[in-house]
């Protein structure tokens, strides 16, 4: 029960954070929201690290560093996602795989869940698939490297998930203190080379951006605590689907501020949602 609000409170978080992320990057590029989302989030979590019990161990060292290379290429990937499209058929296909991997590695290691686990686990891939599912006009069949680039990010993402799970229980956030600082040195070295090429045009977040920049570096450093902590309390299964219904609390943000429409499948989604959270609490 623990582990699923713990990772229903880090999915809406989560959500708040893709949000507040795109909202900055309608004035500047993603790349450079990302860069600043990684070093408010290593900040926060340096700080965090201070605050809380933690060990720093070579173990957490090493789960740190590859879940930060794996979130570093996540977002590259999605990144080439968005410039390909349509999202409203990669970014189902990029939210499955994210859950599907590592519940796929749960069954190997030999854990299962009781009946209603599954069942909510069976739910919640449904849920998934409506919630980011975005009715167009028409529909646009997308191109084998978009679903080769969705997948891929898919993937990396279930790789984060697992890694993280494998931290030490006594590690705190010390793994994510070195993962969001690795995906910063990543992304931060994108900006630089994309500058010395002049690829990227010479931009600076103020204002409302910076804040908006911020904010979703300090959400994004909670959700990630939130599901570490949801991971070391429950099951990897579990957590790794919750984790991939973010997207609920980026719809819900954008209905309420900026006032943009719901779409019906995506109301069937959130309902579904919350169907299947109960069946997994009872897990």
């Amino acid at each position: 029960m623990l582990s699923v609000l713990l990772g229903l409170a880090g999915a809406i978080i989560y959500g708040a954070s893709d949000f507040f992320g795109g909202m900055a990057a309608r004035r500047v590029s993603a790349v450079r929201v990302t860069a600043i989302n990684s070093v408010v989030g290593f900040v926060a979590l340096a700080v965090g690290s201070l605050l809380l019990p933690t060990t720093w161990s070579r173990d957490a060292l090493i789960t740190g560093a590859l879940t930060g290379i794996a979130g570093a290429a996540a977002l590259v990937l999605l990144y080439a996602c968005l410039a390909i499209g349509p999202m409203s058929i990669l970014s189902p296909i990029l939210a499955l795989v994210a859950a599907v991997v590592p519940i796929t590695i749960d069954f190997a290691r030999g854990e299962r869940l009781s009946p209603a686990g599954d069942a909510g686990l069976v739910v919640g891939l449904v849920a998934i698939i409506l919630i980011c599912l975005v009715p167009g006009a028409g529909a646009v069949r997308p191109s084998a490297r978009g679903i080769l680039m969705a997948i891929g990010s898919g993937l990396a993402i279930g790789v984060y998930l697992v890694v993280i799970d494998l931290s030490p229980a006594d590690s705190g956030p010390a793994p994510l203190v070195v993962c969001f600082a690795i995906t910063g040195l990543v992304m931060g070295s994108i900006l630089l080379a994309g500058a010395v090429r002049r690829r990227l045009p010479a931009e600076s977040a103020r204002g409302a951006v910076l804040l908006f920049a911020v904010l979703c570096g300090l959400t994004d450093a909670a959700a990630a605590l939130l599901f570490l902590l949801a991971l070391r309390a429950g099951d990897l299964s579990v957590v790794s689907v919750l984790n991939a219904l973010a997207p609920a609390g980026t719809i819900i943000l954008a209905a309420i501020v900026l006032k943009e429409r719901i779409a019906v499948v995506q109301w069937a989604g959130l309902a579904v949602a919350l169907v299947a959270a109960a069946l997994l609490a009872l897990a």
